[in-house]
């Protein structure tokens, strides 16, 4: 996977997935003494300093991590380019960033597709959903999807 320093996770809003995700490696390069890795996370529309939505805050507490004092930020050019990694939530974020900064394409990665190899291995679905104005369950249910890809690309790092 290369020498990799800087992760950046992207989804719609950076108040709810991509907060998540950040979170959660953040935690798992840590209690395995992975210091070195910067971690970060931005929207593609997000709007400036908002904080994560109370079931993010919530879901993300009964794993132990606190994201309370995060505030979302609209993903820059500056972003991209800092990164080693670009993983993103959905196809459509995937295809916004690279129509959008074509010289960054070969970092962009959907989250449940980087380092997957073999056909057989390859997910048939792999979108994270949104929960945003959903029910808390459906946090629950992209935590759990995001957490499984988090701790499989840890491993990989």
């Amino acid at each position: 996977m290369g020498d990799i320093k800087s992760i950046l996770f992207v989804c719609t809003g950076n108040s709810c997935r991509s907060v998540m995700a950040e979170g959660l490696m953040r935690k798992h390069l840590r209690d395995v003494g992975k210091n070195d890795i910067e971690v970060r996370s931005a929207g593609v529309v997000a709007p400036e300093n908002f904080a994560p939505t109370k079931e993010t805050i919530d879901v993300m507490k009964k794993e132990g991590i606190d994201v309370s004092d995060h505030r979302s930020k609209k993903i820059t050019e500056q972003f991209l380019r800092e990164a080693d990694l670009v993983l993103v939530m959905e196809d459509m974020h995937k295809q916004f960033l690279k129509d959008t900064f074509p010289g960054i394409r070969s970092k962009i990665h959907l989250l449940k597709e980087y380092g997957i190899t073999g056909e057989r291995n390859y997910p048939k679905n792999t979108d994270i959903p949104d929960p945003i104005g959903r029910p808390a369950e459906y946090y629950t249910l992209s935590f759990q999807m995001i957490k499984d890809q988090v701790e499989r690309i840890a491993k990989l790092l």
